[in-house]
């Protein structure tokens, strides 16, 4: 494990593989952390192809450092990831993830260009529910908790203990933030995911969407998903002028099968991409 420091931000990450093939970066969705199962395990699959992959803590996750500034968590977290490839001397690198990571992936490769080989999208979430959803679960908790008891009690909430169990420094980050601040922050960051704009991605306005033109590879939603609608990958794979929409390896009923196999971990099949990953790498990234 290794930490390094990127906007003034201590963020945990690991580099695997020692091959001089392309640099890959591979973040989760929710505020799952590197160590959640199935990351790993497709990065490893990828680095025995002869591929340096990254996987880090977003700020907010795991052993890095909390952060509540910027238009969005999304955005800020892109920033970051940029910061970080070019600290570690990455960039340009192929931006791949998964649910919340699709979109940080994504929101990187359209604010920074310069800093992406490509990007890899699946699980992209989006429709009128799981927008809502998303901005009530990243946002919701936190919101209220400051509104009613102040900072003491957003430390305290389920939702932040691991990030304050594997970072202890944390607690003294949130409890320096300006209550008043912070609440204007999960505003903004809750408005970001309201279905009511014209942006079809939180956060990134479709121009800038059309405007990128590195590959671009949009795994299918299942049609039983609610969270990351088949519709937004479509829809998604049609906004990026360079994308192809291809099918996943774990079929339509992917996101019922995936919750009758909790236990497993929520990214536990992730492995099984590193062959569709590799083979459009190869393809279209010189």
């Amino acid at each position: 494990m290794a930490l390094a420091t990127v906007n003034g931000l201590s963020i945990g990450y690991d580099l695997i593989g020692q091959g001089d093939g392309r640099p890959w970066v591979l973040t989760p969705g929710g505020r799952f952390d590197r160590a959640t199962p199935g990351l790993r395990e497709l990065a490893l699959e990828l680095a025995a192809n002869g591929n340096r992959v990254l996987i880090w803590d977003r700020p907010n996750c795991g052993e890095s450092d909390v952060c509540f500034s910027g238009p969005s968590e999304s955005a800020m977290q892109a920033d970051v990831l940029v910061g970080l490839l070019r600290a570690l001397d990455l960039a340009p690198a192929i931006i791949a993830g998964g649910s919340g990571g699709s979109r940080v992936s994504l929101l990187a490769a359209a604010r920074h260009p310069d800093a992406a080989l490509g990007v890899a999208m699946w699980w992209i979430s989006g429709g009128i529910y799981g927008s809502m959803v998303l901005g009530t679960h990243y946002c919701g908790g936190s919101l209220a908790a400051a509104w009613t008891s102040g900072m003491e009690a957003v430390a305290a909430l389920p939702e932040w203990r691991e990030v304050l169990a594997k970072n202890p420094g944390n607690r003294e980050r949130f409890l320096a933030q300006d209550r008043a601040g912070f609440i204007a922050t999960m505003e903004r960051w809750m408005l970001t995911y309201c279905p009511c704009g014209d942006e079809l991605v939180p956060g990134l306005p479709d121009a800038d969407g059309r405007a990128l033109t590195e590959p671009a590879l949009v795994l299918r939603s299942g049609e039983s998903d609610a969270h990351h609608t088949r519709a937004m990958s479509e829809q998604v794979a049609a906004l990026l002028p360079n994308s192809r929409l291809v099918e996943p390896p774990w079929g339509d009923r992917e996101w019922l099968d995936r919750q009758a196999a909790r236990d497993e971990g929520l990214f536990a099949r992730w492995p099984l991409l590193a062959p569709m990953l590799q083979a459009w790498a190869d393809e279209v990234i010189v």
